[in-house]
């Protein structure tokens, strides 16, 4: 082989290799809008294994380093609630141990808020940790126990859990309360709560409160209570529980996690029959 032919080769090798790039840098483009610019390279990667390109992480994480493409973040928060130190508190159960083998096993709660040209919106809500998917969501001007009962109520709407079901709160007034326990005891629901000033005893709440607030909100201006309540809807309901993608979920969704569960769960039924 010549060197004429040699060059040649190379330059058609290196314009090949361009143009796959530039056809995965499109998809990992496209990938990341719809995230809402929210995913950095390992969901970035999952996607487009699901899309059946065999690409390493790796070299994902270069292309997007390259292009300037980063998952947006910002800022931190504070947790919201206070003890009543006259009120009894349940012990720790769940004891930092956020799995659970089924849907409804366990359930984490906690409240949080945000603010609006209006005032300070709170948001309650509960947390299958199976799926990782919100199954209770309320939100009001005002932190009140009508507020954590309401997210329960929706959950247990929605759920229909059987007896036996955790719920994991810190030791907030509005938990310890007597209507959000008689609530509890109602569905015959085992109560369970942190340790006192340990934010660890429920991570995995604070993490989705982190998520709410540093991939979305701190994005937003809102003007009315109003606002801040469909946009926060929309993205909890529409993307974090349909699309977005956990890593303790292997990079699934808690929608596709849920099915998948379901599914397994049909199939070996059938099998015993």
């Amino acid at each position: 082989m010549d060197i004429i032919t040699s060059q040649k080769g190379y330059q058609v090798s290196v314009r090949k290799r361009k143009k796959e790039e530039e056809r995965l840098l499109m998809k990992i483009k496209s990938i990341y809008e719809a995230s809402r610019q929210t995913y950095g390279s390992p969901r970035v990667h999952a996607d487009l294994k699901d899309q059946g390109e065999t690409c390493s992480r790796h070299r994902i994480a270069k292309l997007m380093k390259k292009s300037g493409i980063v998952a947006k973040m910002t800022k931190k928060f504070k947790t919201t609630t206070k003890a009543n130190p006259k009120a009894k508190a349940a012990p720790n159960l769940l004891k930092q141990n956020f799995t659970a083998v089924q849907p409804n096993q366990r359930w984490v709660a906690d409240i949080s808020y945000i603010w609006t040209l209006e005032g300070w919106l709170y948001i309650a809500c509960v947390l299958d940790l199976f799926s990782r998917r919100i199954v209770g969501l309320a939100m009001e001007e005002r932190m009140t126990d009508d507020l954590v009962i309401a997210a329960l109520e929706q959950a247990l709407l929605h759920r229909n859990p059987s007896t036996g079901l955790l719920h994991h709160s810190d030791k907030g007034s509005q938990y310890t309360s007597r209507d959000f326990q008689k609530k509890l005891a109602q569905y015959h629901i085992i109560s369970s709560m942190s340790g006192t000033g340990n934010c660890y005893d429920n991570a995995a709440m604070e993490s989705f409160f982190h998520t709410l607030k540093t991939e979305h909100v701190y994005f937003e201006r809102y003007q009315t209570r109003e606002q801040a309540k469909k946009s926060i809807f929309e993205y909890i309901e529409v993307f974090y529980n349909r699309q977005r993608r956990h890593s303790t979920l292997n990079y699934k969704t808690p929608l596709t996690f849920e099915q998948n569960y379901q599914y397994q769960t049909i199939s070996c039924l059938l099998s015993v029959h």
